[in-house]
């Protein structure tokens, strides 16, 4: 029989993750439990965090935000920091399964997945988030994109676990996009996703841009050389165009059962076209940080 493990506090935790140092660690569960069920994991020991608290909620810290890796996604799309501070972050989330595996899933779960589709990535990407580690006797910090190492693996230590995410607030005048594209309309894994933060000058030229795409390698991509046809430049179709054609170059995508690496390399390029269809902070009634998405 397998043992499951219900600590209240990372004090309860630390003993118990050196006595079962390969026990499977979760918090909603939407994940492992699936593939435990597939028969692709069978850990001896099951440890579930979702009771200690300190791992939970989203808490402003100066010109910072913290996540709990234990914050569900539902309780990340409800809070006001986020909403105001994170819409990048809110849209990608609002897309994420359904109801119900927003209400269990976690933030933390989704970054340790390391699955190249996770719709959280690719905006902590262009939000340059920083995750928290804790053992029982360190804490370190690191960018999320050092994290993640590939699909399903991620820098994690035995006795480690991921604490928290921390995100510098964006300025407020910036163009928050993310849009994800999947074989339905709702629940829907990602074939390709874009997130992008997207500056402006007074008079509409880019002085920042900021791109981050899912789905199309073995982690989260980005593209310096899109990133910078942009600078200088009104968000046109032709400047959108050319920046189109240097992600169809960058992404490595393969082909699977939702699409085939062709079909992603197009469409990477195209959701980048969207961006002319945008209203711009501040324009027409927008508010700064507004959140823009299909």
């Amino acid at each position: 029989m397998r043992e499951v493990h219900l600590p209240r506090s990372l004090e309860e935790l630390w003993p118990l993750l050196d006595r079962r140092p390969r026990a499977a660690l979760y918090a909603g569960g939407t994940d492992l439990l699936v593939r435990m069920g597939r028969g692709m994991e069978n850990p001896a020991a099951l440890v579930c965090l979702e009771r200690i608290e300190e791992l939970k909620g989203v808490n402003e810290h100066g010109d910072h935000i913290h996540i709990g890796s234990c914050t569900t996604h539902s309780r990340l799309l409800a809070h006001p920091l986020v909403q105001r501070h994170l819409p990048v972050l809110a849209q990608a989330v609002k897309t994420l399964g359904s109801p119900l595996i927003r209400n269990m899933g976690t933030i933390g779960g989704n970054l340790c997945t390391a699955s190249p589709a996770g719709d959280t990535l690719p905006p902590l990407y262009v939000l340059e988030a920083e995750v928290e580690l804790r053992s029982g006797g360190r804490v370190r910090r690191m960018p999320v994109r050092e994290f993640i190492r590939g699909p399903g693996v991620t820098c994690i230590e035995e006795g480690e676990i991921l604490t928290g995410i921390r995100v510098k607030k964006p300025a407020r005048d910036l163009l928050h996009h993310f849009e994800k594209v999947g074989r339905r309309n709702a629940l829907a894994c990602a074939v390709v996703s874009l997130a992008a933060l997207i500056g402006f000058s007074p008079d509409g030229v880019v002085r920042r841009a900021a791109l981050a795409w899912g789905s199309v390698g073995p982690t989260v991509v980005r593209c310096p050389e899109a990133e910078e046809a942009l600078l200088g430049q009104r968000l046109s179709a032709d400047t959108l165009q050319r920046a189109a054609a240097l992600v169809r170059e960058a992404v490595s995508p393969i082909s699977d059962l939702r699409a085939d690496e062709h079909y992603r390399r197009r469409v990477s390029g195209n959701l980048l076209l969207r961006l002319a269809e945008r209203p711009r902070p501040g324009s027409s009634g927008i508010p700064p940080g507004c959140c823009s998405s299909k």
